[in-house]
């Protein structure tokens, strides 16, 4: 089963890293998708820039309306994800625990639902 392990964190925590701690994180973080990957575990990764740069959609009335920033104000921010394969949460919780950005905030583990199209609508004679 996929889990999605959403990477939160306070911008200001990673802003306040020095280059080396910064490139030390990823660095641990880039090796970990490694480990992850050996393992069989690893389906996909990436971090987002910053909640600076988010635009979010509403749509109103009918009418798409894009607003700077993110969806709600937090304290913490989505920063990345980390998309793996698992046998269940548990296994999903032992390997998310792993994620070395998880001291800056936290993971948030969420199964994928696999959404398929529905078959051809059946007709009634």
């Amino acid at each position: 089963m996929k889990y999605l392990c959403l990477v939160y964190y306070d911008e200001k925590n990673l802003d306040a890293l020095s280059k080396s701690e910064f490139d030390a994180l990823v660095g641990e973080s880039l090796d970990y998708d490694d480990v992850l990957e050996k393992d069989g575990h690893f389906v996909a990764a990436n971090a987002l820039e910053s909640v600076k740069t988010a635009t979010t959609l509403r749509l109103r009335n009918g009418r798409i309306s894009p607003t700077d920033g993110p969806f709600a104000e937090t304290k913490e921010q989505l920063g990345g994800f980390i998309l793996i394969e698992a046998k269940n949460l548990n296994e999903a919780i032992q390997l998310a625990a792993r994620i070395p950005p998880l001291r800056l905030g936290c993971i948030e583990i969420r199964p994928v639902r696999e959404l398929q199209h529905p078959g051809p609508a059946k007709q009634s004679h």
